[in-house]
């Protein structure tokens, strides 16, 4: 680590550009794993369109309760919890719709953040101050940490999803694009509910699968939901909180949650400043950092643990991010790196702390699912191989932007933007 830096320094000082590395992944603001992260302050319906015939259904079923009574579920319990479920077509239409999903990181912060979630944060850690204290002396996780994750996850348990989990994943698990994945999540919903947890009707969430004040997937929920209150059910559903912001804490105690540390800190970066470094595979002492010029935004020592790296999710045009091992947890929750600063920055609001300093590039646009596949065509055909034309912006897709950054002589940061994609069609 200590040579690592020291290389460092030697670039800074002689501005010898640094061999490329892939930066931190640019995902979606609605993730396939949890496609729901911030519910905003007013919900608007959307139409949906049956993308597959529902004829099917029926006799997918009849073969799906084979495999879930050889998995250990009983008749009863699944004869319980199929008997009004039908094909939900608007379920299906909502999971097609993700890919053309486009947000800036801004635009989904000052939602995210916003006064109003701020204020009605800091009542509710007033009110259930001591059982978030209980909760963080059981698990080791802040209390502000926990309730940041319960008002992005549902708005502090206002807006926790209607749909009925047993028909949504049924009716995702019978589409053909990812039916593995939500026929494994049907299966452990099934076995929540033989467990007596809770009840076929009370067992609502969101379109995909998502459940209750912080919006556990089902297999989340069998590895690590706990009962906080003693009541015998580990009830993540209901209008009492404890039991959910317990099993969050559990959750992220369980991935490595260390008290004490910052997720990260905003940072103002030294002139010169070599963005290919700028990277999550790039992990110093944050003294190594701040011995090469960087300081934190409002000009306080930087917090020193064994690894931090530079993040700039907006690139170099906007704030600049030190980020340790604990954003690696959040990203367990959520891997969208819209969500797990979002979670850190209303974190930090809800214990006094500010708001982001810098500046937004607010005139730029998010690029269309079409233009990112654009971009990877273009980035390909260029020589820098993005490792697939599937307009989404992961590591490799960085890594190319990296490269023909750097030999078109543009600030290598990695970031995916409208002016890149014109550069790449400039020739």
């Amino acid at each position: 680590m200590r040579a690592i830096a020291a290389v460092l320094i030697w670039i800074f000082v002689s501005s010898a550009p640094l061999a490329a590395q892939s930066a931190a992944v640019e995902r979606s603001i609605r993730p396939a794993v949890r496609p729901v992260t911030v519910v905003p302050d007013s919900v608007v319906p959307t139409s949906a369109v049956a993308m597959r015939d529902a004829g099917g259904f029926a006799a997918w079923v009849a073969g799906f309760r084979k495999r879930a009574l050889a998995a250990g579920i009983g008749g009863t319990v699944f004869d319980r919890a199929f008997r009004d479920v039908r094909y939900d077509a608007a379920v299906i239409g909502k999971d097609r719709n993700q890919s053309e999903f486009t947000r800036q990181i801004w635009d989904y912060l000052d939602a995210a953040v916003s006064v109003d979630r701020v204020e009605t944060g800091r009542a509710l850690l007033a009110e259930h101050g001591r059982l978030l204290a209980e909760i963080e002396a059981r698990h080791g996780v802040e209390k502000e940490v926990v309730a940041a994750i319960w008002g992005l996850e549902s708005r502090y348990g206002a807006v926790r999803g209607s749909t009925p989990i047993i028909q949504a994943l049924a009716s995702l698990a019978y589409d053909a694009r990812r039916s593995a994945f939500f026929e494994a999540q049907l299966i452990a919903a099934l076995e929540i509910l033989q467990s007596g947890d809770v009840g076929p009707g009370d067992m609502t969430g969101s379109w995909a699968g998502a459940m209750g004040h912080t919006q556990f997937m089902p297999t989340s929920y069998l590895a690590h939901a706990v009962d906080h209150d003693g009541d015998g059910r580990r009830d993540i559903w209901g209008d009492d909180p404890a039991d959910a912001l317990a099993s969050t804490a559990a959750y992220l105690r369980h991935f490595g949650w260390t008290r004490g540390q910052p997720w990260g800190v905003e940072v103002v970066l030294p002139r010169g400043f070599d963005h290919a470094a700028a990277s999550r595979r790039t992990r110093l002492p944050a003294s190594d950092w701040a011995r090469i010029g960087v300081r934190t935004a409002g000009g306080g020592p930087l917090p020193d643990w064994r690894e931090a790296s530079v993040l700039l999710p907006a690139g170099h045009g906007g704030p600049a991010f030190l980020v340790y091992p604990n954003i690696r947890v959040i990203e367990r929750y959520n891997p969208a790196d819209a969500y797990v600063i979002a979670v850190g920055v209303l974190a930090d609001r809800l214990r006094g702390g500010p708001g982001i300093r810098a500046d937004w590039p607010r005139g730029d646009r998010a690029l269309s699912f079409a233009e990112k596949q654009e971009m990877q065509r273009r980035l390909l055909a260029k020589g820098f191989d993005p490792a697939g034309v599937d307009g989404i912006v992961g590591p490799r897709t960085i890594a190319a932007v990296r490269a023909f950054q750097a030999s078109a002589g543009m600030v290598p940061d990695g970031y995916a933007s409208l002016k890149l994609l014109e550069r790449l069609r400039g020739g």
